[in-house]
């Protein structure tokens, strides 16, 4: 299964989402927000297969994150999970490969969706 950095400013659904991933087999670092994400990034030295993050968090955004974890970790797979998917998909500037999904999602979508980006 995949490492899977999570990153969330809803405490409840990052918690939901957390130990549901874990349920699946994936293991999950989950973070508040961007900036706690960016710094596990750091210190990982490439050990996450994939970024799972929320757009709109205070501080560093998602879409920054993921800019950010495309020059960390190259070839790391992203996925946005937001309410703002048209945010998403008209940033020129994400990796094309990302994936969005839109808030409210059942749980056996997204981990399907992860299966489906971690096996691509």
């Amino acid at each position: 299964m995949a490492t899977i950095l999570y990153a969330e400013d809803d405490d409840a659904m990052r918690k939901f989402f957390e130990k549901a991933l874990e349920k699946a087999g994936h293991h999950v670092i989950a973070c508040s927000d961007g900036e706690r994400a960016l710094r596990a990034l750091k210190f990982a030295d490439g050990a996450f297969d994939m970024l799972l993050t929320d757009i709109m968090m205070p501080g560093l955004d998602g879409i920054e994150l993921a800019k950010q974890a495309e020059v960390l970790s190259p070839g790391i797979k992203i996925m946005f999970i937001t309410g703002f998917a048209a945010v998403a998909k008209n940033d020129a500037s994400t990796s094309p490969d990302a994936r969005v999904l839109s808030k409210p999602i059942h749980l056996r979508q997204l981990v399907g969706e992860i299966e489906k980006l971690i096996a691509a």
